[in-house]
């Protein structure tokens, strides 16, 4: 048997909310009125609840259209103030013109006309609109705010361990022991051959071991200190591979201060070493082009090689992936493909200037 779907929380809301205040209005005229008439408040009650439902709803689908639950307090004041005017006239017009039909038409009670009646009697839904409105409005709009700051602090939660898994990631596979070994082994034999050089490549392995051991509790980093991490890796490793390994670099120099996430670049520029450099006879050249486009900034990781069609993502490159969508919230692109024994990783990221947030 098929489950019914139940309501959700904002209309449940709304019928319990309306509802209860239908219920204060009619309990306050029975007790005001010495001769309250069951069948007009039947009438007025379920009234009520169906023109405020249809108002605030109507609020809620427009504000919702226009993107109001995510503006800052400032921009959103100058919105909410002529909005709940509108709301309040539109419930004093319902109110009086209910009030004077039954009074006019069914209680015969008033015989002026509605316009007439709108002076003598509509100053106080109006009233009473704005109150009911800005509560209304004030509480739609302080939920949003809630669940959007709640989405925030899972967001940055997520960050963090992320960022506690790619340090964890980055002792393991870009400085993992074969690595480690590898750079000693170059040092060794370049402590009698070139001293000099060998104590530029100690410099560089402990400057990669500072770098992944203390400076990766930034979520942003500029594009020049990413840049700076990625040279001086690759730097290392031509000690090891000389000659098969070509590093290029293409950079626009006006992005340099645009920030991401780190180790973004070094991902690609390690899974390109790992996977496919080091493993060709030849080696070749990686390329690493930044450039900005129409959209933001565009890094361009490229090398020879071929993707395995069945073999899974590396968890540097998967958390690379969720990294960007979660700093970028959905913004970011990223994509790796093969095409006539090349790869090219892309990361599209929007502009994040220093000091700006996603």
């Amino acid at each position: 048997m098929k489950k019914q779907p139940s309501l959700s929380l904002y209309w449940k809301c709304q019928l319990a909310g309306w509802t209860a205040a239908a219920l204060y209005w009619e309990a306050e005229a029975f007790i005001r009125s010495k001769e309250f008439n069951v069948t007009l408040g039947i009438i007025n009650f379920v009234a009520d609840i169906l023109v405020n439902i249809l108002l605030t709803d109507a609020y809620r689908r427009y504000a919702m259209r226009h993107a109001w639950h995510t503006l800052p307090p400032r921009r959103l004041l100058g919105r909410i103030i002529p909005a709940v005017l509108l709301l309040a006239t539109g419930f004093a017009l319902s109110v009086s013109l209910r009030f004077y039909l039954l009074d006019h038409y069914l209680t015969g009670w008033y015989q002026g006309s509605w316009p007439q009646h709108m002076a003598d009697f509509g100053w106080t839904p109006f009233v009473t609109g704005i109150r009911i409105m800005s509560i209304w409005v004030l509480a739609w709009h302080m939920y949003h705010y809630a669940q959007r700051e709640i989405r925030i602090t899972r967001e940055n939660a997520r960050l963090q361990l992320i960022a506690k898994e790619i340090q964890l990631e980055n002792l393991t596979a870009q400085l993992n022991p074969h690595f480690f070994f590898n750079s000693l082994n170059t040092i060794k034999s370049l402590v009698l051959e070139d001293p000099s050089q060998a104590r530029r490549a100690i410099d560089l392995l402990s400057e990669l071991l500072r770098t992944s051991l203390y400076n990766r509790t930034d979520q942003l980093i500029s594009i020049a200190e990413e840049l700076q991490l990625v040279k001086d890796y690759l730097e290392l490793e031509k000690l090891r591979l000389e000659e098969r390994l070509i590093p290029v670099f293409d950079i626009d120099t006006t992005v340099l201060d645009i920030r991401i996430p780190p180790l973004s670049i070094q991902t690609l520029v390690e899974n390109a070493i790992k996977h496919s450099i080091s493993r060709l006879k030849n080696g070749g050249t990686i390329t690493v082009t930044v450039t900005r486009n129409k959209t933001g900034v565009q890094i361009i990781v490229h090398h020879p090689g071929r993707l395995q069609e069945h073999a899974p993502a590396g968890l540097g490159l998967k958390n690379l992936r969720e990294r960007l969508q979660l700093q970028f919230q959905g913004k970011a692109d990223f994509a790796v493909t093969s095409a006539a024994g090349t790869v090219t990783a892309v990361i599209q990221l929007p502009d994040i200037p220093a000091g700006g947030t996603p």
